[in-house]
């Protein structure tokens, strides 16, 4: 049973999400600040985390930036219905999706699931009969799928699961053009709609982390209008 955090000050959706998630079958944990919900973590980790972004104590983004120091854990944003911005920060910043308030608590759950799933066939193996998750070399580009683990010009770099995915799919064909439509077709499902902007936040994303250990790293490029390529050096 998969344990979900859900974190939000308003007590309705704690309850009602809480009471949804816990029907499919979820194992869940409500937090109504981001400082109970860090305190908690530091002990032992959810498998996945929906945070709202206006918190109490410790809002949605500080929490995110703590967690992503420790771990590459599924995070789901809670946003309102004007937070543009903080939607871009926030994919910036790590978290792999994020769903609008109000919000249809069936769509949360299908993103929900779909996270899991990903996660779970990285971590287990499920698809190991699959070219997805054979080890690829591809130039100074290590991706393991079964164990999760990038390595650039050895070292180690730590991606969520959405960034993985979009590496892995980039990587597998060098020097042949992904448009977004195709990167989101490999980052959620069919019954999960992203626009154009969530793809971009992911790349830029993931842009950062491999610079991070490499200031040189131009491996994915833009082909603007068109989607992105990924070069072997």
């Amino acid at each position: 049973m998969s344990r979900i955090a859900l974190v939000d000050d308003d007590r309705n959706i704690l309850t009602s999400v809480s009471m949804t998630l816990e029907a499919e079958g979820y194992d869940v944990e409500t937090y109504n600040d981001g400082q109970a919900a860090f305190d908690a973590f530091t002990k032992r980790l959810p498998d996945m985390a929906v945070l709202d972004i206006k918190m109490p104590r410790m809002d949605g983004m500080e929490l995110l930036q703590k967690l992503r120091q420790k771990t590459a854990m599924p995070v789901i944003f809670l946003t309102s219905k004007d937070d543009e911005i903080d939607e871009v920060l926030g994919l910036r910043m790590g978290a792999d999706d994020y769903v609008k308030k109000p919000f249809s608590q069936r769509l949360l759950v299908e993103r929900i699931r779909a996270l899991l799933r990903r996660q779970e066939a990285i971590s287990t193996g499920e698809v190991a009969t699959t070219e997805d998750t054979k080890v690829m070399v591809r130039g100074s580009l290590e991706m393991d799928p079964l164990r999760h683990a990038v390595m650039w010009k050895g070292r180690d770099v730590t991606l969520t699961v959405t960034e993985f995915l979009l590496l892995q799919a980039l990587a597998q064909r060098p020097g042949f053009v992904k448009s977004r439509d195709q990167l989101m077709d490999v980052a959620y499902d069919d019954q999960v709609y992203v626009d154009d902007r969530t793809i971009d936040s992911h790349i830029k994303r993931l842009r950062k982390k491999m610079r991070s250990v490499d200031e040189e790293f131009s491996a994915i490029e833009t082909l603007y209008g068109i989607g992105y390529r990924y070069n072997e050096e």
